[in-house]
């Protein structure tokens, strides 16, 4: 059992009982006896075995949860974060292409595939006239199995033959078209999801989250992609290089 392996805690210490067990389940994670992504035991158990109150067991967590080292998962429990993923600003580059160059597998559960005609928001940030034609993607991206994000992605019609031909990779469907861009603008807040984006993800609702906005150019200055992100905090590192020139 996991209070085996680490040790009881020193009620007899003055360091109130819910930082101790924060400290041996910090220490735990940092020597892998709780592996990533592994599931540590429930309130309950962790109660018991620590011999603590639930109230104290819940606090410890809580804690651990908002330093991003677990995450509440809906229905299956708590689990040892995984790896983070650095995401740079400084490179136009999918989601499929940021796992794949990390050594990590993309996928997607489709939620919708469409093609309709252009909202005034769409109009406005693609730069379309009314009636035109667009395609719409929402999808929930997933790395080596484990949900990352929640993606909304608008295209040009002139940009594809069919919403069909988007397989994995957006960005991929569009440069076998020829209308891959060349430079994007981003702007990123803080979020937190709603009960509906975290069903999605498997996460707890008001878990902070990322929320990322893309519109991406092709060389001419038209606009080939409007795309808003929900990324899960707890698993995204947002990198930018500055300098002074």
């Amino acid at each position: 059992m996991l209070s085996q392996a680490i040790g009881a805690l020193q009620k007899e210490q003055a360091t109130p009982l819910y930082l101790q067990l924060q400290k041996v389940l910090r220490e735990a994670i940092a020597g892998e006896l709780v592996k990533s992504d592994e599931a540590i035991p429930t309130e309950r158990d962790l109660a018991e075995h620590f011999d603590v109150s639930r109230i104290t067991v819940r606090k410890a967590l809580e804690g651990l949860v908002s330093e991003g080292l677990l995450s509440r998962r809906r229905g299956a429990g708590t689990f040892v974060v995984g790896g983070r993923v650095e995401k740079s600003f400084s490179k136009l580059s999918s989601f499929s292409e940021d796992m794949q160059l990390r050594g990590r597998t993309p996928s997607s559960t489709w939620v919708s595939r469409t093609a309709g005609a252009v909202t005034p928001e769409e109009a406005l940030s693609l730069g379309l006239s009314p009636g035109s034609q667009v395609y719409r993607f929402h999808r929930i991206r997933y790395a080596d199995g484990i949900s990352m994000a929640l993606e909304y992605s608008t295209v040009p019609g002139f940009c594809l033959t069919s919403e069909t031909v988007v397989q994995e990779s957006l960005y991929e469907a569009l440069g076998q078209a020829g209308f891959r861009p060349v430079r994007a603008l981003q702007r990123l807040r803080a979020v937190a999801f709603t009960p509906e984006q975290a069903q999605a993800l498997g996460v707890e609702a008001g878990q902070p989250g990322l929320f990322i906005e893309r519109r991406s150019f092709l060389a001419d200055g038209r606009t080939t992609e409007f795309t808003q992100s929900y990324y899960r905090g707890d698993a995204y590192d947002l990198v930018a290089e500055l300098n002074d020139l």
